[in-house]
């Protein structure tokens, strides 16, 4: 771990704002960090937070960079989008610091940072994970809004690479990417303004034919999928270890907090396939993904997810009927013999929680 700040070192960034959540994740994503530069003593990183609310992170060795609504708000002009900030939050640390990495709050690491770090060499930008050429999804509205535009002016053609900017790391004399990627998302709003990737689209865009482009899955994980059942094991881990983040132990169970998919093993997988075929065939994928939620694990924080699995599997019914499952058809399904059966007492916990949530997604 790193003592004082020194701009002079590498600069791990979060940008973290809003709901609790994402306050959540940033301080499990800072001691995953602070867990694996216990193997890099004499490579310090410092890490910043630009916030608009310190106190989660009081535990923590971090440098808080206050960031009130105003600001954010002028930094996401001329068309109030969100996702501007980030490239002038980076930009803005860039400035004072040559080497920074702006990391989404929904990631943790598998290595220390300086890891990352020594992927970013002049003229190079570190992104999280490359995504499908630009040509290879013509139907998307990037595609069908943009690319005579983009092909006209030189600025991209169907081989363009996408990329996932849930990692954004350059050296302080790159910093004019950024200031290309905030001019494209200026001009290209008014066209794709409905586009949700614009943001990385237009990094990518400003990076392509000037600037080596590198990835780093294998060094961090950024669970932008399946994200509910990744949160449950943050807040398990929060729960256990929020008062002292530093402690050897709390640091110690970052590594258990797995990027694992907490499913049963595949032959309790193929039991709950064969008994659930008993079921009536709406009700039988609802019936397996309740099971899944009922499988003890040993892993602590795997086995903080089963409420998760039980709202995905009420979610997913819904999906495919295509309306409401209500309180009594859940009460009737949960109250057949067979489910009855291999529930026992859990049925009416697995009820319950799916009617509070179910009433507390209504209240908002």
């Amino acid at each position: 771990m790193s003592s004082g700040f020194s701009p002079t070192r590498p600069q791990l960034v979060y940008l973290v704002f809003g709901a609790d959540t994402y306050h959540q994740e940033a301080v499990f994503s800072i001691a995953s960090a602070l867990a694996a530069m216990r193997d890099t003593p004499d490579e310090p990183v410092d890490i910043q937070v630009m916030t608009d609310n310190a106190e989660p992170y009081r535990h923590l060795p971090v440098r808080i960079r206050p960031l009130d609504a105003a600001t954010r708000q002028a930094w996401s002009e001329p068309h109030g989008y969100h996702f501007r900030v980030k490239h002038v939050a980076l930009r803005e640390i860039l400035k004072e610091a040559p080497l920074a990495l702006l990391i989404d709050t929904d990631t943790f690491f598998h290595v220390p940072p300086i890891q990352l770090f020594k992927r970013i060499e002049p003229g190079t930008l570190l992104c999280n994970a490359f995504g499908m050429k630009y040509g290879q999804n013509k139907d998307s509205m990037l595609y069908t809004h943009l690319s005579d535009e983009l092909r006209a002016r030189g600025l991209a053609d169907d081989d363009m690479p996408q990329m996932n900017s849930g990692v954004i790391g350059l050296h302080q004399q790159d910093s004019a990417l950024l200031d290309r990627s905030i001019e494209l998302m200026d001009d290209l709003w008014p066209r794709a303004s409905q586009a949700y990737t614009l943001e990385e689209f237009c990094l990518a865009t400003a990076a392509y034919r000037h600037y080596q482009v590198r990835e780093c899955p294998d060094l961090i994980h950024h669970y932008w999928s399946r994200k509910q059942l990744f949160r449950a094991k943050i807040k398990a881990w929060l729960a256990k270890h929020a008062a002292q983040p530093l402690a050897p132990a709390a640091l110690d169970d970052t590594r258990r907090v797995s990027t694992v998919l907490p499913r049963p093993p595949a032959g309790q997988r193929m039991f709950y396939k064969l008994v659930t075929l008993a079921l009536p065939r709406q009700q039988r994928q609802f019936m397996r993904e309740i099971l899944y939620g009922c499988y003890r694990h040993t892993n602590e924080f795997d086995q903080a997810c089963a409420p998760v699995w039980w709202e995905k599997a009420h979610e997913n019914v819904q999906d495919r009927l295509k309306q409401p499952v209500t309180a009594q058809h859940l009460e009737r399904w949960l109250d057949h013999p067979l489910i009855r059966l291999i529930l026992g007492q859990r049925r009416k916990a697995i009820y319950q929680h799916l009617i509070q949530t179910q009433h507390a997604r209504q209240a908002r």
